[in-house]
């Protein structure tokens, strides 16, 4: 096969077979698809319109923020191996000189090519990496392993495939280059608290040790140390990016740990179901205090060579452009930058102007504001590091002891300490609990604002500030909804109505920061699987199956089997809404449609077939088993029997090529307790 030019990107197929032995199948057709047809402006909308996971996985901006603080400049050269669908090459390429890429698959490479062909210092390699790699230079500043050193056992074919793998890319480094390697940690809370284990899918394998075999091997901190030991390599690093490293938002090191209290975000079964055995929240910050967190964290990031100064970066890349920013801190300076420098250069300059309207306001009193000064670069900010405890650890402390009376004295300190020159027209809307620093003497010392981000130029009241800090508080963490929330409704003095406003407000800020755009918490909730805990089985189990793909199977002749059936890609969304586009062979006779393994009630809305509306009314086409009423939308229909199905009547519609069926319905469980009474009641209004 003859080398190929997509824009401006160069792809090699010297030592390509001919045949894409790693594929994750039609998904990539699609993927192919949105990248020659869609501007990349535009993939959030089309993340969120598809919501599935390849889409979110392969297209999120959120995975380039493993790589994004790296110190990369444009005389650098870098080395990506298994560079999959670009999902970091082309945040590799916007800062290096020069980027090389090897993958195995050429449908992936295809995907990465499109995507970024505007770009002139990319080349991807189509082919097996040792087919390739004496070729390969031997002065790269980078080499990258993102996801990819935990499949060395599958190719490398030798006795320690790890060891030679990283001993054959240490051939290709410069003097002072690194490699570059995230991987999940095979002992990661997330797996002892009920995520199956990401590459296999089962629970607990990685933990004990892959028993049960297979060609993936994740490592814990010692295991990678040990490999790194016995290929002579004593200059490394490691981090430890959270809540790991494929939707990282926050990257930690041992220089700059987490504190207690940061680690809220553990909700990360974007692809399937996952059991919720404990708290991993209250896990972590038990590990965090006993200095743990390193044993535990669910991803490292291994920097071999030189170490990197940042010793903590944290994304706010969830937001629109115009606000979006990373936080690095560098030994004793804390920087802020724009993530798009052209859209947020303005929000970053208003730190500045911040800093000096607020000091004037709170100069004399109990609350300091962290100097900012301008950055070099034009899109940045400087802030000094502060040592000292959030507020928010101190307000814990008292929700765990049940210490009403301490909380509600240090609450009004807090309202007294930021209330202070509320006549200027200048307000920190952020002044949350963990954007304050606090000294062993709390009550008496001063305090420091250290992020004031949202600030508005105008009086703000200050009750208005104080409930926003305490709704956020509320919001963080579902232990601290325990705490009597009227107590301090009623200090502020704020009416039921005017509560209700605040939390309107707060509502449409966030929808601002974001641009209406979906958190990550949000498309969890739409892509993602059901959350199962031992706790209350009965109601998880109910959504574990609405979370499940619906079963589609074809009657060709011998009946509905099993052979002849698959899990729709499609899933329901949080609100049981699910559109199938099914393929039907053209010897179908009939298709049949599960919706899901559980008593259930179908809003089946609209099917058709090539195109043509199918009479959901027409009892010979359309039959179920269960109950079908009419409704104005097309057809409810009642399953009382755990064994849902809709069969569909299609051997005189079907073509010799190509039958395309669409389905639209809507899905909700019935509990099993309900099911008898619901069944008599609609007996007495309908017929059977």
């Amino acid at each position: 096969m003859n080398n190929e030019l997509i824009g401006k990107v160069q792809l090699t197929y010297e030592h390509y077979s001919g045949e894409d032995i790693y594929s994750d199948g039609s998904i990539e057709d699609e993927l192919l698809d949105i990248v020659r047809n869609y501007s990349v402006l535009e993939y959030p909308r089309i993340i969120e319109e598809k919501a599935n996971w390849p889409v979110l996985y392969h297209l999120s901006k959120q995975r380039e923020n493993i790589v994004d603080w790296l110190p990369i400049d444009k005389s650098m050269k870098i080395l990506e191996v298994g560079s999959g669908c670009g999902a970091i090459t082309g945040s590799l390429a916007s800062r290096a000189g020069r980027v090389d890429c090897v993958d195995l698959s050429r449908r992936r490479s295809l995907i990465n090519a499109y995507r970024h062909e505007e770009m002139d210092n990319i080349t991807i390699h189509v082919g097996n990496f040792k087919e390739y790699e004496p070729e390969l230079d031997s002065d790269y500043d980078y080499v990258m392993l993102i996801g990819v050193f935990e499949y060395a056992q599958s190719y490398m074919g030798t006795d320690k495939p790890y060891e030679d793998f990283l001993n054959i890319l240490a051939k290709h480094v410069s003097t002072k280059g690194r490699i570059v390697m995230a991987i999940e940690n095979r002992y990661g809370l997330k797996y002892w608290a009920g995520c199956a284990e990401d590459h296999l899918g089962t629970y607990f394998s990685s933990i004990e040790c892959y028993k049960d075999g297979g060609g993936v091997r994740t490592f814990s901190r010692k295991g990678l140390e040990d490999i790194c030991a016995v290929c002579g390599f004593d200059n490394i690093h490691f981090y430890y990016p959270y809540p790991d490293y494929k939707f990282m938002t926050t990257v930690f090191s041992d220089n700059r740990l987490p504190d207690a209290g940061e680690l809220c975000n553990n909700m990360r079964n974007f692809d399937r179901d996952r059991l919720l055995l404990f708290d991993e929240k209250a896990a972590f910050d038990g590990l965090v205090k006993e200095g743990q967190f390193p044993f535990f964290s669910n991803s490292y990031l291994l920097v071999i060579g030189d170490r990197p100064k940042t010793d903590y970066a944290r994304y706010s890349n969830d937001r629109t452009d115009e606000y979006a920013i990373c936080t690095q801190i560098h030994g004793n300076k804390v920087y802020k930058r724009a993530l798009n420098p052209e859209a947020g250069l303005i929000h970053i300059q208003n730190m500045r102007k911040s800093y000096e309207l607020l000091s004037a306001r709170y100069e004399g009193s109990k609350l300091n504001i962290c100097p900012c000064r301008a950055g070099s670069d034009g899109c940045s900010v400087e802030f000094d590091y502060i040592p000292g405890r959030p507020l928010s650890e101190i307000f814990d402390e008292f929700v765990a002891k049940d210490d009403e009376e301490g909380f509600a004295k240090l609450f009004d300190e807090y309202v007294s300490r930021i209330g202070y020159g509320e006549d200027k027209a200048v307000a920190d809307y952020d002044l949350v609990f963990s954007n304050i620093l606090t000294p062993d003497d709390y009550m008496n010392e001063p305090w420091t604002v250290i992020d004031y981000e949202w600030t508005e130029y105008k009086k703000v009241p200050t009750k208005e500030l104080a409930f926003r800090a305490f709704y956020c508080y509320l919001l963080e963490d579902d232990e601290r909804s325990k705490f009597n929330y009227e107590l301090i409704i009623n200090k502020l003095k704020l009416t039921p109505d005017e509560a209700e406003g605040l939390r309107d407000k707060e509502a449409a800020f966030q929808k601002e920061v974001t641009g209406k755009r979906l958190s990550m918490g949000e498309l969890r909730e739409i892509i993602g699987g059901a959350v199962i805990s031992p706790n209350k089985p009965g109601a998880d189990a109910a959504e574990a199956e609405l979370k499940k793909s619906v079963q589609v199977y074809f009657d060709t002749g011998a009946g509905f089997n099993e052979e002849e059936s698959y899990f729709a890609s499609e899933r329901y969304d949080r609100f049981g809404n699910v559109e199938l586009n099914i393929s039907v062979p053209s010897k179908a006779l009939r298709v049949r449609i599960d919706p899901i393994m559980s008593h259930c009630m179908t809003a089946l809305r609209s099917v058709t077939l090539n195109n043509e509306i199918i009479d959901l009314n027409d009892n010979k086409r359309v039959y179920v088993n269960g109950k079908k009423l009419r409704a104005d939308y097309g057809v409810l229909l009642i399953f009382y029997y755990d064994d849902p199905c809709i069969v569909i009547e299609v051997k005189d519609k079907v073509r010799s090529t190509g039958n395309d069926m669409h389905i639209n319905m809507n899905t909700a469980t019935i509990p099993g307790e309900m099911v008898e009474s619901l069944k008599t009641e609609v007996s007495k209004r309908f017929r059977f």
